[in-house]
């Protein structure tokens, strides 16, 4: 928190769903920049784990990505809200 609004690494554009594994990274729905990013633990920027593109429909871009869950075995499932899908 703190960085302000915007696109890069270490910031958010418009924050929608947050999920935290069991080593306690928290991997968040980035509505504004299409993106999902994870942040581990103490992290002071995060690691951008699907989208980051711009929106679009291709399997390497997502439009507004929604909820998200992370499974046991650290796949990812996200809701692709303007492409009508599941994304893994």
């Amino acid at each position: 928190g703190g960085n302000g609004e915007d696109y890069d690494l270490h910031q958010l554009s418009y924050l929608t769903y947050v999920f935290v594994d069991p080593d306690q990274s928290i991997h968040v729905s980035d509505r504004g920049s299409h993106r999902v990013m994870k942040w581990m633990k103490d992290a002071k920027q995060g690691i951008v784990v699907a989208g980051d593109q711009g929106a679009g429909n291709s399997l390497k871009h997502l439009y507004y990505p929604l909820g998200l869950v992370v499974d046991e075995l650290e796949n990812i499932y996200i809701c692709d809200c303007n492409n009508h899908r599941i994304v893994r």
